[in-house]
C-alpha cells in the first residue's frame, strides 16, 4: 500500500480549507494592488507567519496548489497529474 507523505500531513481538511480561504484572499489583495500581505497559522508545534509581495508571488501560488491538493487526497477527491514527459526520437 501506498503511504502517502506530505508536509501537510495531519492537518484536517476543514483547517485546511480555512487556510485555503485565507491564502486565497491574500492572492486576490496582492492582484488587486495591495502591495504586502500577512497570514498567521498554527501547526503542531507553534505559531507561524508569513508576508506575502508581488515578488514572492509565485511562493503564494504554490502553498495554495499544495493545500489544494491535500484537500483533494484528504477527502478523495482525484489529484490532476501531469504526464511524465518522454523524449521523441
Amino acid at each position: 500500500m501506498f503511504t502517502r507523505t506530505s508536509i501537510l500531513d495531519g492537518i484536517s481538511a476543514d483547517a485546511l480549507r480555512a487556510q485555503l480561504a485565507q491564502m486565497q484572499q491574500i492572492y486576490l489583495d496582492l492582484m488587486s494592488g495591495n502591495k504586502v500581505q500577512g497570514a498567521s497559522y498554527t501547526q503542531g508545534d507553534g505559531s507561524r507567519s508569513v508576508t506575502y509581495t508581488m515578488a514572492n508571488i509565485s511562493d503564494l501560488v504554490q502553498a495554495i496548489l499544495g493545500v489544494q491538493s491535500q484537500i483533494d487526497a484528504l477527502t478523495g477527491q482525484r489529484v490532476n497529474r501531469r504526464a511524465p514527459i518522454m523524449p521523441i526520437f
